[in-house]
């Protein structure tokens, strides 16, 4: 397969050198950029196209569909929003040990395309991101080139340092479509369990709506993995949480609002719905729900699985990934269903034709029909 790089691509990365780096949570490194509206931006269609030049000699992408809710009458224009650990590069080269997957199927000269192709698929409006170890150098430039601001916050102790010619440490970022948004404020969180700082962060973006003049909070985090981490995941979640109600107060005390601030939380929780970190969102004075329930006949269960991989130690299928919405003030248009176990195939991912462990998840949330005053 060519590990050859387009010259459109040339043109849109170029290797950024960084600094030794202090802090990252606490020294906001390098974490909003700007986006000038008035230069050229790259035709997405093109991009994609590129992308799947790139990839012909790999097997046909998934195939997934959205399913609707019944909710695509209101009146204010959805806002799609997608949620994907993307698996980072060194982690997936170097530590993941997903043995059924070959390893020239996760060579970043060909895999970076895919990942692009399946943001490109869908082009969501908010893109909130984990595992993210190529922001400077692939992410941030590409996607700014499509019309995204964004922000990045690193692990402080990424686990991708200790893989040899690796690309810096993985984070959460997050992104959003400059045309839709304002940006009003960005927070990075290094979130605590038991009074102590751990190794999980998170970032929460204020923004308003440019059509309805709504401001709302978006947060992306990834909490800690691994069975026997519950207690340490429910206190992350928690603290999250609390420092979600703080901004929401602030921005509904600066933006003389009527009613709550409305939140998405997007992330991988490392959590099945079993867990009480999932327990304490569902049940938070928040007012949140999870997107993804609309995919079950009752309304009220999470999908089978939102990853899906085969490991030294077995077959791992579970539900970690989520996006939680304020339900009293956002209605749900729509939802992407996750491929078939026959699609996924019996290697399970990542794969040729997927880039990541983790499934994407995307929908379609809308502005409800609420009265709303600003300053």
């Amino acid at each position: 397969m060519s590990s050859s790089t387009s010259s459109l691509y040339s043109a849109l990365v170029k290797t950024i050198s960084s600094p030794s780096l202090p802090h990252p949570c606490e020294s906001r490194y390098n974490l909003d950029n700007n986006l000038d509206l008035d230069q050229d931006l790259v035709d997405p269609l093109e991009l994609l196209r590129e992308c799947r030049e790139v990839l012909r000699n790999r097997p046909a992408r998934l195939h997934r569909a959205f399913v609707h809710t019944g909710h695509e009458n209101s009146r204010h224009t959805a806002i799609r929003v997608m949620q994907w650990n993307v698996l980072a590069q060194a982690l997936g080269e170097g530590m993941d040990s997903f043995v059924q997957c070959p390893m020239d199927a996760l060579n970043w000269a060909e895999r970076k395309y895919l990942i692009l192709e399946e943001i490109l698929m869908y082009r969501p409006d908010i893109l909130c991101l984990q595992e993210v170890d190529h922001y400077f150098d692939m992410f941030q430039p590409v996607l700014a080139s499509l019309g995204y601001q964004s922000s990045f916050c690193p692990k402080p102790w990424s686990l991708c340092l200790d893989v040899e010619n690796n690309n810096g440490p993985d984070g959460c970022a997050l992104f959003f479509n400059e045309k839709r948004f304002q940006l009003i404020n960005t927070t990075h969180l290094r979130l605590s369990a038991m009074m102590l700082n751990t190794n999980q962060v998170a970032v929460i973006t204020t923004l308003r709506c440019q059509a309805t003049g709504r401001a709302f909070c978006v947060a992306v985090t990834h909490l800690k993995a691994r069975s026997g981490w519950e207690v340490l995941r429910s206190a992350q979640g928690s603290d999250l949480l609390r420092n979600l109600q703080n901004i929401a107060q602030r921005i509904e005390t600066e933006e003389n609002a009527n009613t709550d601030v409305p939140l998405v939380v997007c992330g991988d929780f490392n959590a099945e719905p079993s867990e009480d970190v999932y327990k304490n969102f569902a049940a938070s004075s928040l007012g949140l729900d999870s997107a993804y329930k609309h995919l079950s006949t009752d309304g009220k269960t999470e999908p089978p699985y939102t990853t899906w991989k085969i490991r030294p130690s077995g077959e791992s299928c579970h539900t970690l990934d989520y996006v939680w919405y304020s339900h009293r003030v956002f209605n749900v248009n729509a939802v992407l269903d996750f491929p078939t176990e026959e699609q996924i195939g019996p290697n399970r991912l990542p794969s040729y034709n997927y880039p990541s462990d983790h499934l994407s998840l995307v929908c379609d949330i809308s502005f409800m029909d609420l009265p709303f005053v600003s300053q």
